[in-house]
């Protein structure tokens, strides 16, 4: 064709999966055998089904060239066990308002494998710290993108006018160690009383469970699915408080798995956020407390391919009329864990004070009510995991996961704590 001949070209139509953009270009290998689909952001599929799509290279690939030159910024700031920032607080306003927020990280089209990440198993803490406040703080400023080591027992001098908002329910001597009649044990965890006095539940092993079968003081009536059964219990309950499977060792003290302000019983597992929490720490803050009832949902790992497509079961939930006109009038609230964020949300939305939600909250969600966020570090494919992304932003909560395992921070319900501003 003559040199510099004017073509014209027919709309590129978009493919149903997008092959992204390498680090960059130049890595792109020559021999078109391994352009495979590099994750945009760290782990991010196209997940809002972008159509802004051009040709790169000479191998008429299509790449998504919009968000990467950010994000190589954002590679260039990668924490280690020296950085206090994530990435330049600038770049990352304009990477949530304009990359992030138009095509990345969409509930719609989120990938599930954005909640993976590695965690060394020693980090993982057995045993509560010897002081309830002696936990360390992480604390990251969403303004600033800052990162700061700090104490629990700072968290007053942290804060300014946020009114702090607990979890006061209370973990049930749930678990039961039982034996069928012939002879075999079986661990029941009481999950929640029905309004007919029957019991929601977890039996396992549950493959060869019937209905009818008695198992002691419990008999079993109907099998919900997926090891979930609806049980009938005589008498008083005398079985255990249940520690998560990931801690295996004793617990000396039952009562360091409730928070000091525990009250309303009804859990199968703690708010773990508010462990932290000593009487004295809390006379010094302005707070409140709600109520949610943890149930089967902090057990449930997110299985399905999207997390869109992941379901909660729901939680019984009561705020106090009282309790909710000193929120709703609070120039800032600090919800202190998952549960306490997923009840202020809730009434925020539906305006019930009391019943059940299940309420997901993920990338893309609008918080009406949450303002700061207090809370541990959650297991992998897990929905607080999810919400923790959602308030604090997908990248950024991956790399404040980094600079904690590369600080040696403990996880999970007996680990330390952080706190988002």
């Amino acid at each position: 064709m003559p040199f510099r001949e004017q073509l014209a070209f027919d709309p590129l139509q978009p493919t149903d999966r997008l092959v992204e953009q390498a680090s960059d270009l130049g890595d792109v290998p020559r021999d078109r055998e391994h352009l495979g689909a590099e994750p945009v952001a760290d782990g991010v599929a196209d997940l809002n089904r972008d159509r802004r799509l051009e040709a790169g290279g000479n191998f008429c690939k299509g790449f998504d060239l919009q968000a990467r030159a950010f994000e190589r910024g954002l590679d260039q700031c990668r924490l280690g066990a020296t950085r206090d920032c994530v990435g330049d607080a600038l770049l990352s306003t304009f990477q949530g308002k304009y990359v992030h927020a138009r095509r990345g990280y969409s509930p719609r089209r989120m990938d599930t494998t954005l909640l993976d990440y590695e965690l060394p198993g020693e980090l993982i803490a057995q045993q509560p710290a010897a002081r309830r406040d002696d936990s360390r703080l992480l604390v990251y400023r969403r303004e600033s993108a800052a990162i700061e080591h700090r104490v629990f027992s700072e968290l007053p001098d942290l804060l300014s006018d946020e009114l702090t908002v607990v979890n006061d329910t209370r973990v049930l001597r749930a678990r039961l160690a039982l034996r069928r009649a012939s002879g075999g044990s079986v661990e029941v965890l009481l999950l929640e009383e029905r309004a007919d006095g029957l019991w929601e539940g977890l039996a396992r092993p549950s493959r060869r469970l019937r209905s009818g079968e008695r198992l002691g003081q419990v008999e079993l009536v109907e099998p919900l699915g997926e090891g979930r059964w609806v049980m009938r219990l005589d008498g008083e309950n005398e079985g255990e408080v249940p520690l998560p499977p990931y801690i295996h060792e004793r617990l000396s003290d039952p009562e360091r798995y409730q928070t000091v302000y525990a009250h309303e019983e009804g859990s199968a597992a703690a708010p773990t956020a508010g462990l932290h929490f000593t009487p004295e720490l809390l006379s010094r803050l302005e707070h409140v407390a709600v109520t949610l009832h943890v149930g089967i949902d902090t057990f449930r790992p997110i299985a399905t391919d999207l997390i869109e497509d992941h379901r909660l079961l729901g939680e019984r939930y009561r705020v106090s009329s009282a309790a909710w006109n000193r929120i709703e009038s609070a120039k800032r609230v600090l919800a202190v864990g998952t549960t306490t964020v997923r009840t202020l949300e809730t009434v925020a939305r539906t305006g019930d004070l009391s019943g059940r939600t299940d309420l997901f909250v993920m990338p893309g969600f609008e918080f009406r009510r949450v303002d700061a966020l207090l809370t541990n570090f959650h297991l992998p494919r897990s929905s607080l995991l999810a919400l923790v992304m959602a308030f604090a932003g997908v990248g950024e909560t991956r790399e404040i996961y980094r600079a904690a395992i590369a600080e040696r921070y403990r996880f999970y319900s007996f680990g330390d704590a952080m706190l988002v501003l």
